[in-house]
């Protein structure tokens, strides 16, 4: 039996995405990347997500592209095109998720990798995550979007620092650096009960929410206004908008997923 080297799976409305090659400390060859954009593709089409985790099996994250991959092969440019465009795909795609997505992060977390875990809203490490950018070091610039993501999280200076030295960031400095959400000694187990307490909340507002903060760093402030006025609005008139206005008044907790069930079979929204 051939393993996959992405594994997905479901449950109580969280969807996990793990990579599946630990072996190869989930090096990203071509058929890792393309698995990857497709077990994305497959989460976003299932109605009854309502938050990710993305995480990996293993010791380690993931040490970036299968460099023994790219040093087999006649026509390594090439292939390393077609692995940074499938790597690419996924992590577009987990952009555009209409939940919130939470990478889980153990050990190494190298080079494409880096893109993959930073395209989550939320990264948890644990306490032995290591973070660099390694492309220079294999003569290589870089791709996942670190040097996008990196120079709007930590400001040029530090995502050259980062990009040019391969200078590699522990879990706290990560942390205190702004470039992940937090460090915990079991990075899985939390991210899943973070999911799970995601996927009970309002997945409508989750999702708009997680949109807003993805916009926010390349919407000048005008016409971001303009889009929370429109998805604010939007929300007030949903069934869970009206729910979690009037258990704050009442002050009881919202039950959004009694409003989800009664409006998935057909009930009355008020």
């Amino acid at each position: 039996m051939i393993r996959e080297p992405v594994r997905l799976d479901h449950g109580d409305g969280v969807a996990r995405i793990g990579l599946n090659v630990p072996e190869r400390k989930n090096a990203i060859d071509l058929a890792l990347a393309t698995a990857l954009a497709e077990a994305v593709r497959t989460v976003a089409a299932m109605p009854d997500i309502g938050a990710t985790v993305l995480y990996a099996e293993g010791d380690t994250f993931c040490v970036g592209g299968d460099l023994r991959a790219f040093a087999n092969t006649t026509t390594p440019g090439a292939l390393v095109g077609q692995v940074a465009h499938a790597a690419h795909a996924a992590i577009l795609g987990l952009r555009a998720l209409e939940m919130p997505v939470i990478s889980a992060v153990q050990g190494a977390c190298a080079g494409g990798g880096l893109g993959i875990a930073l395209a989550a809203d939320i990264v948890i490490a644990g306490t032995d995550a290591r973070f660099r950018t390694a492309y220079t070091a294999a003569g290589l610039s870089p791709d996942g979007g670190a040097s996008w993501i990196l120079t709007r999280t930590l400001g040029p200076a530090r995502a050259a620092d980062l990009i040019l030295t391969n200078r590699q960031l522990d879990a706290d400095t990560a942390e205190r650096y702004g470039l992940i959400s937090r460090v915990t000694d079991n990075p899985f187990d939390d991210a899943c009960t973070m999911a799970h307490s995601l996927a009970r909340g309002p997945r409508e507002a989750l999702a708009a929410s997680a949109h807003l903060v993805r916009e926010a760093p390349t919407t000048t402030l005008a016409p971001h206004l303009d889009n929370e006025a429109r998805q604010i609005a939007a929300l007030a008139d949903t069934a869970e908008g009206r729910e979690g206005i009037t258990a704050f008044l009442e002050h009881r907790p919202a039950d959004f997923g009694n409003v989800r069930t009664r409006t998935q079979a057909g009930a009355p929204n008020s």
